[in-house]
């Protein structure tokens, strides 16, 4: 739920913190105090577009940062997780919106995209009214909605699980299909492939092999010339490096007699002579060995084209040969067994096909029974907030076999007629605002203990009823209230009698400038406040009197 909300310089906000509580809270004030601020900021922090104008004039950007409370909100909980946004069971939202520039969102202090704020925002917030981010227009939170109402969450994930086993098996049976089509063509291709890269007989470990032979054989008159230069140095030239390490190592070894601290230099200068003469011999056992033959070059040469032609025909690199030889032999195994593969499939396909079929059915079955009862209960829900005659319902559409999909054999739309003689339409073509705040509210009451998204925020649900419709309303929000976090902007006294808690939004002016405040009302502030919406600006005795009763404490 939301526990906090901070918004600094948007629109006549220059400053405002809110704590939030669990339970139901009503949002009132004068008409043009800020309240709808309110919701925009919440909007605003949730994903919706941010424009420049709503930033406080005089101010370079606006800011917004809501904190919540996921504990009871497992599928916000899991949707960080597999963003690698999770910060346990807190959630900080900030949004920022500037002047110059594009706006920037994080949650939990790592930045985000707007696509993310709006994803998590349909899991954590629905707001009513006449504003933007109402789940229940979406097509898929209907059948989500009736889904949980029924009972019946478990089976359409089951349906959906086997719609994609299904999808699976037919992927891989078109995709066969489509190649045994063009069988023989494609079967003498691959075996003249395997055939010709199986000819060249070459492993990655030959081609190193191949390059460094080449190297050699390239140069061996270097290595010759070279060598046998090292070689006249060593041991040949008069006096070559043994000769002289063997003189040194005789004068050191006289003079050790004389001074016994030259013993190690002697030591050195015999193990140096000694691996003098050992390199010489192995310089003469490798050039004794060096062969001249120009035909070996050009074998090695020759063979190097052949991989790098080869290489250029399947546009690969010469190191990739053996691997591409594998995916030609498989390729042929597979296609050579293609019409037993073929049956195989063909009969795994009709399974999974019927077993989709037979699990959607039943899924079916229990959202037309539950389409039912919940229509009943919203529509006896919209007589009671002033919509008499009114009618609520839940078209189930069959699909073909081709448009069906993970979310079953039915399209569901949730219709609705406000007044009577109307016809139904669809919800999301109802054109009051306060109708479809008030229907979409009877829906919440009607789904509380199904619901997922755990705060629900009312704006001015009361538009266009008073009396005892509106208490009604406010006694409904309430009841809504006891399992979901509830805030209501509203102007009715009757509704707002009905919060466990309640907030007054008011402006003021400042050094010439409009600002608005908005302040917790304890007992006392409260029976003003409530006097206020009942009275107007002149609050009697008698008000406030009327005031504390409707509160309950008269």
């Amino acid at each position: 739920m939301l526990t906090h909300l901070q918004v600094r310089d948007l629109a006549i906000v220059s400053h405002l913190e809110l704590d939030c509580s669990r339970g139901m809270t009503a949002l009132t004030g004068e008409t043009g105090a800020g309240k709808s601020i309110l919701i925009d900021a919440l909007s605003l922090v949730l994903g919706d577009k941010a424009e420049v104008s709503l930033i406080r004039s005089g101010s370079e950007r606006a800011e917004i940062i809501a904190e919540f409370d996921l504990v009871a909100c497992a599928a916000a909980r899991d949707w960080l997780v597999g963003q690698a946004l999770d910060d346990e069971d807190a959630c900080i939202v900030r949004r920022l919106i500037v002047r110059e520039g594009r706006s920037r969102a994080s949650i939990n202090g790592r930045s985000v995209s707007g696509a993310q704020l709006r994803d998590l925002g349909n899991l954590l917030v629905d707001i009513h009214g006449q504003h933007a981010h109402q789940s229940l227009l979406r097509a898929n939170a209907q059948r989500d909605l009736l889904d949980a109402y029924g009972g019946h969450l478990p089976l359409a994930q089951t349906v959906g699980t086997a719609f994609r086993n299904f999808r699976t098996v037919d992927q891989r049976f078109k995709a066969l299909e489509s190649a045994c089509q063009e069988r023989a063509a494609r079967l003498d291709l691959l075996r003249f492939q395997v055939q010709e890269l199986e000819a060249l007989g070459l492993t990655a470990d030959g081609i190193e092999s191949l390059d460094q032979e080449q190297r050699r054989l390239s140069h061996l008159g270097r290595l010759q010339e070279t060598g046998a230069q090292v070689l006249q140095t060593l041991a040949e030239a008069e006096p070559s490096i043994e000769d002289q390490l063997r003189a040194a190592t005789a004068e050191i070894a006289e003079l050790a007699t004389i001074d016994p601290a030259l013993a190690e230099s002697r030591e050195l200068l015999e193990t140096a002579a000694i691996h003098a003469s050992e390199a010489a011999a192995s310089l003469r056992h490798y050039l004794d060995g060096l062969d001249l033959d120009p035909a070996a070059l050009a074998a090695v040469d020759a063979r190097l084209a052949q991989v790098h032609d080869l290489a250029r025909k399947y546009r690969i690199l010469p190191i990739q040969i053996p691997e591409t030889l594998t995916e030609r032999r498989t390729e042929l195994e597979t296609l050579e067994q293609a019409d037993v593969t073929l049956v195989d499939l063909r009969t795994e396909q009709a399974s999974a096909w019927q077993h989709f079929l037979s699990q959607a059915r039943q899924l079916g079955a229990a959202r037309a029974t539950a389409a039912e009862r919940l229509a009943k209960t919203v529509t006896t829900a919209m007589q009671q907030l002033g919509m008499e005659g009114g009618r609520f319902a839940i078209q189930i559409e069959p699909l073909t076999d081709e448009r069906a999909g993970g979310s079953g054999l039915e399209h569901i739309e949730f219709l609705v007629s406000a007044n009577p003689g109307q016809p139904l339409q669809p919800l999301a073509k109802v054109a009051s605002g306060g109708e479809l705040s008030r229907i979409s509210l009877g829906i919440q009451v009607a789904t509380a203990e199904c619901g997922s998204v755990p705060t629900l925020v009312f704006d001015e649900v009361d538009v266009g009823i008073g009396g005892g419709v509106a208490e009604i309303v406010g006694r409904l929000l309430r009841r809504l209230g006891e399992s979901r976090q509830v805030l209501c902007v509203t102007h009715l006294p009757q509704v707002a009698a009905q919060a466990h808690w309640q907030l007054r939004v008011r402006k003021e002016a400042i050094s010439g400038q409009t600002h608005a405040r908005i302040e917790p009302l304890d007992d006392s502030a409260r029976i003003d406040e409530i006097a206020r919406m009942l009275g107007g600006t002149a609050i009697t005795a008698r008000t406030r009197d009327h005031a504390s009763e409707m509160l309950g404490w008269g």
